[in-house]
């Protein structure tokens, strides 16, 4: 009989979801599950031991019992040898797979291979070749190139007796990477298969098809009138009008405002700072600016890439750029090159292009801080 033990008991704070990777649903069905379901066709598989953590133990049982009466969840530990230590203690079969639980696109043709392997040689670890090259040391490296370097998946298959005469002598403080770590430590070299490039270990954000980046959109447009100085992106452009509102009426910074607050969910600069409340009144947008970054930052957002269209006819603005980009990138935290501010006319159409108004649209991107 072929026993399994699929490692599930860690957090994946790397995957930066709200909960265990592992309970990750697409499709009506979590990612644990998935796992769980590609060992249930082979016939050779007599027993399936899922560990989990104390917070997700019942909820592993609830999705998983009902599968199969080959599978037990049981409770693991705070390191992933610790939790297959003691899923060890309930294996009964003759070759034991270890699997992570994150790793659901596990072939049949894969688990056959390393059983095989390890019924004939005692182990049997999937490996893929290398195509980097790799370099080791802190601060300096060295390279050691990529020939006979492999990257090793799960599942790695074990006679039983001799995977647990190795974890006989793990110690309690010991923490090992995976079961071939321990297997090589106190037992020997492990036997290699071809491992399968679909295999993929689920760990970031990405892989889940969640994204650490959002969009944010922003669009502003106000009038052009006399005795008003006009100002955009904090710098002050000589012109005989300038451009109407409660505040300065920065336009361009309006725009960039409306777009952070957009790429987390926040409403828009006339519900945070409305024209109804006096203190905003010829209020400094720059200043305006820095509270909204307050807000980005405390939904554990920052920007990372800013661009915006001035709309305008006059004046011409090209001179002006460098140093509203250099006041944009400052007040944002980034390098000027992540901030691109362009400009057009309207060729003499609306009221853009009968120098009415001046109108700036704004796309940005965030990103987790």
């Amino acid at each position: 009989m072929i026993s399994v033990i699929i490692a599930g008991a860690g957090s994946g704070s790397r995957s930066k979801l709200d909960k265990n990777k592992l309970l990750f649903a697409s499709d009506g069905q979590t990612v644990i599950e998935t796992t769980v379901r590609a060992f249930l066709p082979v016939d050779e598989v007599g027993q399936i031991i899922v560990t989990a953590s104390v917070r997700d133990q019942k909820e592993f049982a609830a999705i998983l019992c009902p599968l199969s009466d080959k599978i037990k969840v049981v409770l693991g530990g705070d390191t992933r040898t610790r939790s297959v230590k003691n899923a060890l203690e309930f294996i009964s079969g003759d070759i034991t797979l270890i699997h992570d639980g994150a790793r659901p696109k596990v072939s049949i043709s894969l688990i056959e291979r390393v059983i095989e392997k390890a019924r004939a040689n005692g182990s049997a670890i999937p490996v893929l070749p290398s195509t980097d090259t790799l370099g080791v040391g802190v601060g300096r490296i060295e390279s050691v190139g990529r020939e006979n370097i492999y990257r090793i998946q799960t599942p790695q298959a074990f006679r039983t007796d001799l995977i647990k005469k190795a974890y006989s002598f793990v110690a309690d403080g010991d923490s090992f990477t995976d079961d071939s770590g321990v297997y090589c430590k106190y037992i020997g070299p492990c036997e290699i298969v071809d491992g399968d490039r679909e295999n993929v270990k689920l760990t970031y954000p990405e892989d889940f098809g969640k994204f650490p980046f959002a969009i944010g959109t922003g669009f502003d447009l106000h009038q052009l009138v006399e005795g008003r100085k006009l100002i955009l992106g904090g710098v002050e452009i000589p012109h005989h009008k300038g451009l109407l509102g409660h505040s300065d009426a920065d336009v361009l910074t309006h725009a960039v405002m409306d777009a952070l607050l957009s790429s987390v969910g926040e409403r828009d600069i006339g519900y945070h700072f409305p024209d109804t409340d006096p203190r905003y009144k010829g209020a400094d947008s720059i200043k305006l600016l820095r509270e909204v970054m307050s807000i980005v930052a405390s939904h554990g957002k920052k920007p990372v890439s800013v661009t915006a269209v001035i709309m305008a006819e006059k004046p011409k603005l090209m001179k002006f750029v460098p140093q509203i980009t250099q006041n944009l990138a400052k007040e944002l935290g980034l390098p000027e090159k992540d901030v691109g501010i362009t400009c057009t006319t309207l060729e003499g159409l609306g009221i853009i292009g009968e120098e009415r108004a001046i109108a700036v649209r704004c796309n940005l991107l965030v990103t987790d801080k």
